[in-house]
Order: C-alpha cells, then sequence, then structure tokens
C-alpha cells in the first residue's frame, strides 16, 4: 500500500505545486489504483510516474471545486487510449455525474468502458469486499466536502509452522487444512483443530483523506486511529481566522486533530503558493510541534504504509 501526491498545491497550479490528486497504489494488495480527486494536470503528472490509468478502478471525489476535479475529463478519456476497458466507479457528491457526462457529450468523447455512479449522501460504509472497506462522513466547506476512510480488513494469521512440526503433523496436504482453520484427522487417529495452530491475524491498514473543510466535530471519529491521515493545510499558524473564513484549516488545527484521534503519522496536502521553500519548511515544523509525526508533502512524493508490526 503507498500513498502517491500528484498534486499538492491550493486552489491554482503553482510551478512547484499542483492542484489536488492523489493516488492510493494497492497494486500488491489488488493489483488495482484508486484516485482521490482529480484536479487539473493530474494526467500530465501520471506521465511522469509508474502508474497507469488502466489500473484506476475508483475515483473518490471529495467536492466539486475546480482545482478538485477539472482533470477528470481528460483523464477518463486517456484511460480509454491508453486500453483501459474495465468498469470505472466514481464516488462523489451530487452534480458529479452531471459534470463528467455533461464534458463527455459535448466534446463527443466515447469510452469504451462503463462509469458507475455512486453519489453520497447519507454518512456511512459506501464499500465493502473481503479486504477492505471504504466509508465517508461530511466535513465543513462553501459546499457539501467529503473526507474518507479506506479500511483493510484484517490478514489472517501465519500457520505456525513450529508448533505442527512439534506436534507430530508430517508435511502434505495437512498443512494447507489446517491453514484454512479445518480439523484433520491423522492415519493413526489423532484429530487437530487448525485454528490452534494459526497465530494472530495482522491488523490491516487505515488511510484517512480529507477535503477542504474547517476543523469540524465529525473527523474525530472518521480519523480515529487512522495509520495516516492525509489532510489540508491551506493556512499556516497564524491564520485561523483566515482559515474559518475561508473554509479551511491551518496547519496547528490539524496536527491537534491528529494528536486527538490518535493517527500514527499525518500528511498535510493542500499548501497555499505562499508557503515555499522556507516558509514550507516552517509549516511542518510548527505542525510537528503538536504532532512529532507530521509531513508537508510535494508533488510525486510517494509515501509507503508498510504494517505496523514492519514499521
Amino acid at each position: 500500500m503507498e500513498l502517491l501526491f500528484l498534486g499538492t498545491g491550493a486552489g491554482s497550479p503553482s510551478k512547484s505545486r499542483n492542484v489536488s490528486s492523489l493516488a492510493l497504489k494497492l497494486l500488491d494488495e489488488r493489483n488495482e489504483v484508486w484516485l482521490f480527486d482529480c484536479g487539473e494536470g493530474t494526467q500530465h503528472q501520471i506521465l511522469r510516474t509508474t502508474l497507469r490509468p488502466r489500473k484506476i478502478t475508483k475515483i473518490f471525489i471529495t467536492h466539486l471545486h475546480g482545482d478538485h476535479i477539472f482533470g477528470l475529463p481528460g483523464l477518463l478519456a486517456s484511460r480509454a487510449n491508453q486500453g483501459g476497458e474495465e468498469p470505472l466507479t466514481i464516488y462523489g457528491p451530487a452534480g458529479i455525474e452531471q459534470f463528467v457526462q455533461t464534458s463527455l457529450k459535448i466534446t463527443q468523447t466515447r469510452l469504451p468502458y462503463q462509469i458507475k455512479y455512486v453519489l453520497l449522501h447519507n454518512p456511512g460504509v459506501i464499500f465493502q469486499d473481503a479486504t477492505f472497506k471504504v466509508s465517508f462522513a461530511a466535513l465543513n466547506h462553501r459546499i457539501q466536502s467529503f473526507g474518507y476512510r479506506v479500511e483493510e480488513l484484517p490478514h489472517p494469521g501465519e500457520l505456525l509452522i513450529d508448533k505442527v512440526r512439534a506436534a507430530g503433523i508430517p508435511a502434505g496436504p495437512a498443512y494447507a487444512q489446517l491453514k484454512a482453520g479445518a480439523t484433520i484427522t491423522l492415519p493413526d487417529g489423532r484429530r487437530f483443530d487448525g485454528h490452534d495452530f494459526i497465530g494472530a491475524a495482522q491488523p490491516g491498514r487505515t488511510v484517512v483523506i480529507c477535503g477542504d473543510t474547517r476543523i469540524t466535530d465529525s473527523e474525530q471519529a472518521l480519523a480515529k486511529d487512522a495509520t495516516v491521515l492525509v489532510h489540508e493545510s491551506t493556512f499556516g499558524p497564524d491564520e485561523a481566522k483566515l482559515a474559518r473564513q475561508y473554509y479551511h484549516t491551518t496547519n496547528l488545527q490539524a496536527a491537534k486533530l491528529a494528536k486527538q484521534a490518535g493517527v500514527q503519522r499525518l500528511l498535510l496536502t493542500h499548501i497555499s503558493a505562499r508557503y515555499l521553500g522556507k516558509a514550507a519548511v516552517e509549516l511542518q515544523r510548527t505542525a510537528q510541534a503538536v504532532f512529532p509525526h507530521t509531513a508537508v508533502v510535494r508533488d510525486l512524493e510517494a509515501v509507503d504504509i508498510p504494517f505496523e508490526k514492519e514499521s
């Protein structure tokens, strides 16, 4: 599991930061990429990476401001031109389907794959299968905005080979049966329950990605105990009034949220163009004074998310 930041700027693109887009690479887990927001120029950023648009199977839109969606029609067309034929699901606020369909219709763009739209209303779980669960919560922005919580379900425990051997169970098909939790009977009549030979389950990882927002109570539950929290930091430590006025967050507010929610790592994005060079370093430094495990991310930065035991 890896996060790849395709755009970390706020509002308009700059020379150092493109506008919002983030890829969650699940290539080892399920051979897919999930995209969060798709600002203008996202496909240009993808060209500078090893990502393949055809691997993108889900796109989660946090809100409908242009710096988060203007790159979507172009990316969808490029996905088709580069061999993408598998269905794609787009999650987001009401209006995202109209935006995409109108763009494709006016430009007479025909896609060889089906797009499914999941329009978000009541906060809760919007996707779940045997490996992942995705839920969302409403945030507090000038327009409807959401945060997403991606939870990896626990991995089954490993077969305790030393314990199996100590029990005198011969190697062979019995090992696979024990690993599956089955009860086996050996030729000598001895019976063994597979559950007695399986180690503890490996906890899954949790990634929380918040769209533009003022700090709001709903974020506490959304971010609770997350492995990684990705949060906007449009304003600096002395700009709380401006942040509230423009429905955004300061770096210190995001850091306090991370601390209160018990997250492991905080990654700050949606950085104003006013914070360049030393100013961006200061943005990180002051946030670290509140929550040490904080980093201000850069465009095209990749952040690996290891299992807790590997940290």
